[in-house]
Parts: C-alpha cells; structure tokens; sequence
C-alpha cells in the first residue's frame, strides 16, 4: 500500500491554500518530534553549538555523546537565531520561542535542530563559508553517528518529521558560475538526495522540503539592473528540489514527502505587504543588530518597528516573516 504524498502549497489570501495529490498516510505525526537540518534560516543557538552557528558542535568538533545531546539546550535571544528572534521551526514547533534557554525534552513537539549558518549543500559543489562550516552533507553524517543512536530511544523515526531548507548559500556562492545552471542544479539535489537516503536508511520516512524564498528581491538585489541570483536560477533550482522530491516519493512508497512552496508564499507577502502588517520590503533597518532596537529603532533611522519590515538584514528575513511562514506550514501540515 502507498502512503507518500507530495504537497505543493501556494499563496493565497490567507497563505494556506494547499494542492495535495494524496493524503498524508495515518503514520505521519509531525506532533512527535521535528529534526532540523539546513543553514542560517533553521539554525537555532544551542548551549552546546558554536556561537552564532549552531546547535551542537562544528566542523572540529563533530562528535558528541548522549549525556552532551540531551543536556543541550536552546538559547532564545537576539543573536540566537540569524533573525533577531525566533525562526520557522521554532514557531513551528513553538520550541525555544521563550528567552533563556530551553530543552528541548520540555518541549510537546521537541525540536531537534542540527543546521548550520552559512552552510552548503557540499564543499564538493561550493567551497565552505568557514573553515568550521558544517555543511549538509556532513550535517547528517553527523546525525547519523552521533544524535540518531541517541534519539532513536526516544522517539520512533518513522513517527518524527525531518524538515530540511537549504540552498540558499549553493544559489549565493554560485550564482556568477561559468556553468549551466539546470544541470549544476541537479546534481545539488543528487548530493542532496543521496543524504535524504543516508536518514531513510536510518528508518526516516516523513520529509518536509523548503523550496527557496525569493533571493533575487533581496534588498541588494533590487537595487540592481542584474540581480545575482536572478529570479530565473531561483525557478531553476526550485524545479530542480520538485522533482528530486518527487522522485524520491516515488522511490520509496512508504514515505510521506511534503515540498512547502515558500517562494510563492514570501512573494506573495512581498507583493501585497499592507494584508500582513510589513510595510516596508525594499531594505531593512541598518541597526537590526543593537541591543536597543526593538524599542529604539528611530535612533538608527527606522521609522518603524522590526517587525514592520520583510528583511531583516541584507540576505535573511525578519523573525515576524518567519512567524507567518510557520502559521501557512502549520495550517498544511495539520
């Protein structure tokens, strides 16, 4: 019997429109436990990471043991996150949205986020951020020696939801490549993909993919003639995830795949900001990172409050857009 399903979610209104070709099985629960894996969009601060990066170690310091993992916790602050405040999967499972630190054992839907700031698919198709990046690749091999022999006790892997949103760093560092861009693009998903089958082989089998936001309306780029990504390699590359994921669903008939359409969503936010509350999605607040901004921000030249803007910074989105992107995923996962 079939139990995959692939859902493309579109803008909307009230951005929860969703157009499944089949019905999550009875074996999906996203209520159980959420794993994490990407780059600075998903990180979440841990007191085990490192600063500014991560939740749990770096690239030189790859192992950890069960007593280091379920001790760890996530730090909810202004740095803790790439946005200012709390991001997709916090709001999604409404773990470590308070400040300080929380376990995630605390938590009713336990978030377990092992992403990266400034990671890469793989240093095999772009070079590292830094020399401590922990790319995707490495990401899951990392889980799967060290936070899979611990959190398979916990929890049944075929009952957790393995959320991944990553290339957003490979569409950055590779966007003025002398390549063809379709053919680069798939095989980022082969690398990609062949990672997903390392936690399928784990007894994984419910994924939720991320497609890109809309990078060639960054603030930068709308102030140029060429933007860098443009919008056409952001469709490329999202094509190219949609049908790596469709395959995969195909592949393997016992899973349950889900592509959220974040890009239609955000463009929609962009395109109509007056309906959400943004009003301003051209820049961002050039003191998005004093210590003051949240109640002093027209000392830094920002006529209104963070949460009025679509960008936080010139690459990552304010942590009320991130709000709003958990609220459509929440209304298509339920």
């Amino acid at each position: 019997m079939r139990f995959a399903s692939y859902l493309l979610v579109t803008a909307s209104a009230s951005l929860s429109v969703a157009l499944p070709s089949r019905l999550p099985s009875q074996g999906f629960d996203w209520d159980s436990i959420q794993l994490a894996f990407g780059d600075s969009y998903t990180y979440v601060q841990g007191t085990a990471g490192h600063q500014n990066y991560s939740f749990i170690g770096d690239r030189f310091n790859l192992e950890y043991n069960a007593q280091t993992l379920l001790n760890n916790k996530i730090v909810q602050n202004q740095t803790a996150t790439a946005e200012g405040g709390p991001n997709w999967v916090e709001y999604l499972t409404g773990c470590g949205l308070e400040e300080g630190s929380t376990s995630p054992l605390d938590c009713r839907r336990q978030l377990w986020d092992f992403a990266f700031a400034g990671a890469d698919i793989s240093e095999e198709h772009t070079p590292l951020h830094h020399n401590f990046t922990v790319s995707l690749v490495s990401q899951i091999e990392q889980y799967k020696s060290y936070g899979h022999p611990v959190l398979k006790n916990r929890v049944k892997p075929s009952k957790a939801l393995v959320a991944i949103w990553i290339g957003i760093n490979d569409l950055n560092d590779s966007a003025k490549y002398a390549v063809h861009f379709p053919t680069f693009y798939n095989e980022l998903m082969d690398t990609l993909f062949a990672s997903v089958r390392v936690l399928y082989s784990l007894g994984y089998r419910s994924y939720l993919f991320m497609n890109l936001p809309p990078l060639d309306r960054t603030p930068g780029n709308q102030k140029k003639v060429s933007p860098s990504p443009n919008a056409t390699q952001v469709m490329w590359y999202n094509e190219a995830l949609a049908q790596h994921a469709e395959s995969f669903d195909k592949q393997y008939p016992d899973t349950n795949v889900l592509l959220f359409d974040a890009h239609s969503v955000l463009n929609a936010m962009m395109d109509q900001p007056a309906r959400y509350g943004i009003s301003n999605t051209t820049n961002f607040c050039p003191g998005y990172d004093q210590p003051d901004i949240n109640w002093n921000y027209q000392a830094y030249g920002c006529p209104t409050p963070l949460d009025t803007y679509f960008w936080f910074n010139s690459g990552h989105l304010t942590s009320y857009v991130h709000k709003l992107l958990a609220r459509a995923l929440e209304r298509t996962l339920k």
